[in-house]
């Protein structure tokens, strides 16, 4: 007996990059023996590729979803580690914090640390949030490790999280090796026009210039910001979040490495924007994200190229993008990821985790050629939930500042945001609380870390703290931080971590 009399035995995912060769290898991985998975691309059709950073549920992906070996990905990819993001002059311009991945100090109970950290802080007797923390503060030290499998559970060394920085064109290359050794038939090709069904719209077949037809049962749109299927074909809308996400350019550019690559990716804010700065083992991206209301193009790429750590080793190439997603994801029998399904500008690198996630998604609602409406809603309510709850987040950085040097910030600053975000800053800076909603990606510690790092102080603690004695609540947080800063100084410099397991040949 059959899961379903009725299975899907083509499927045909249009565009390469990242995202379609993500979804063409998992897809392969884990119905490869079942349905022909074929991938459409031309060589002619760049990627975009800004997305260099991630966060650490790459490694999980990679990993326990496709079954790649971590330091033959990094080595490949040129690659280095990631333990967080540093924020530069985003509250105000001097300010600088870091947002860490992973844990902040120990909990007791029912509460958090930060809570006991907070009574202490609003009184002058503790140190910054980031000094209780593993990845904050080893990243500005320049370390990095795994954990190792021989320490005590409650060491800070037994849970590190961390992501990585990449070449979004290697690892699509890398993919594309994995996923033509799994069965994946690759055709190039520029697509014409899609041919649908009369009856009810369904995608039958993409046709090719040269006039070849490919059909398929289930089409996967990784054609990037055109949505050459989900929007040209279907029509299926796009919902623009402008308003709250108002820079719609980049200029990208490549320079050449200065001293051992930092385990952390940097976001400087600018006058019109921010500034991002990722090492790789073989040079640094950079990029200008801007509005292109506040500044020109021409001004961008000036300001992009005079604030480079070493010499330009290409001209800055510009992108135009409109932050939002489509209003739905799932539309038919077609499936949109990456920038074809919509855009989160790469504040919080989470531009290849929102392909991953949509992958993990399909494959758990995965139809047959029936296409139950129902897996579609489902796809289709869980995908916009995580696209809003994402938008929150980095809406955060950018209305929680107190600049006002510039038109840009002044906009920031005093714009009116959703009320879900609004809800959120209420109550953290009411008591310091903060209650993750559903299946939101981002947990306390971001939330805690970004909104005390963006200037948002609590008034007050949670009253639960009071019941312990002052001696014991000291002696707490002074254990914890002890602890973070033993753990930190018994890493290794990332550099030597990466010499020893996975330096690029």
């Amino acid at each position: 007996m059959t899961a379903s009399g009725n299975p899907i035995g083509s499927i045909v995912v249009v565009g390469g990059g990242s995202a379609g060769w993500m979804a063409a290898t998992a897809l392969a991985t884990y119905l490869g023996r079942q349905a022909s998975v074929r991938l459409v691309e031309s060589e002619e059709i760049g990627i975009v590729g800004v997305g260099e950073a991630s966060v650490p549920y790459m490694k999980q992906f990679n990993a326990g979803v496709l079954g790649i070996d971590e330091f033959d990905f990094v080595a490949r990819t040129q690659g280095t580690f990631k333990l967080g993001i540093q924020f530069n002059d985003w509250g105000q311009i001097g300010d600088s914090y870091l947002h860490g991945f992973g844990r902040i100090g120990q909990g007791i109970g029912p509460l958090p640390f930060h809570q006991f950290w907070l009574k202490l802080f609003l009184a002058g007797r503790a140190r910054p949030i980031g000094e209780y923390s593993l990845p904050t503060l080893a990243a500005p030290l320049g370390k990095f490790m795994s954990s190792p499998g021989n320490v005590p559970q409650d060491s800070p060394l037994a849970d590190i999280a961390y992501a990585y920085h990449f070449d979004a064109g290697l690892y699509a290359r890398y993919l594309r090796e994995l996923a033509e050794r799994r069965g994946v038939q690759r055709i190039e090709g520029k697509i014409s026009h899609a041919l649908q069904r009369g009856e009810d719209g369904f995608i039958e077949a993409v046709v090719l210039e040269s006039g070849e037809q490919v059909a398929g049962d289930l089409f996967i749109d990784c054609s990037g910001f055109r949505g050459l299927l989900i929007e040209q074909t279907l029509d299926t809308g796009y919902i623009d979040w402008t308003h709250w996400l108002p820079c719609n350019r980049a200029m990208a550019v490549p320079c050449a490495t200065a001293g051992a690559p930092t385990p952390y990716t940097r976001a400087t804010a600018r006058t019109a924007g921010w500034q991002w700065r990722i090492p790789l083992q073989n040079r640094i991206g950079n990029g200008y994200v801007y509005s292109s209301e506040h500044i020109s193009d021409d001004e961008a790429a000036a300001t992009l190229l005079a604030n480079l750590d070493g010499p330009a080793l290409a001209d800055p190439r510009p992108l135009r993008f409109t932050t939002g997603m489509r209003r739905k994801l799932w539309n038919r029998n077609v499936v949109a990821l990456g920038l074809a399904s919509g855009f989160m500008e790469p504040l919080e690198s989470t531009s290849i985790y929102l392909v991953q996630s949509g992958i993990q998604r399909l494959l758990g609602l995965f139809p047959d050629r029936g296409f139950d409406p129902i897996l579609e809603r489902q796809f289709n309510e869980e995908s916009a939930f995580e696209y809003e709850s994402t938008r929150d987040f980095l809406i955060l950085h950018y209305c929680a500042t107190r600049r006002s040097d510039s038109a840009f910030w002044d906009y920031c600053r005093t714009m009116s945001i959703p009320d879900t975000l609004r809800r959120k800053i209420d109550m953290f800076r009411s008591g310091g609380r903060y209650f993750r909603t559903g299946d939101e990606f981002f947990a306390l510690p971001s939330w805690v870390q970004v909104m005390l790092g963006q200037g948002i102080i609590p008034e007050g603690y949670h009253p639960i703290v009071d019941d312990m004695p002052e001696p014991a609540l000291i002696e707490h947080v002074a254990r914890v931080h002890r602890s973070i800063a033993d753990g930190a100084a018994a890493m290794p410099a990332h550099q030597a971590y990466i010499d020893r397991y996975c330096r690029a040949s």
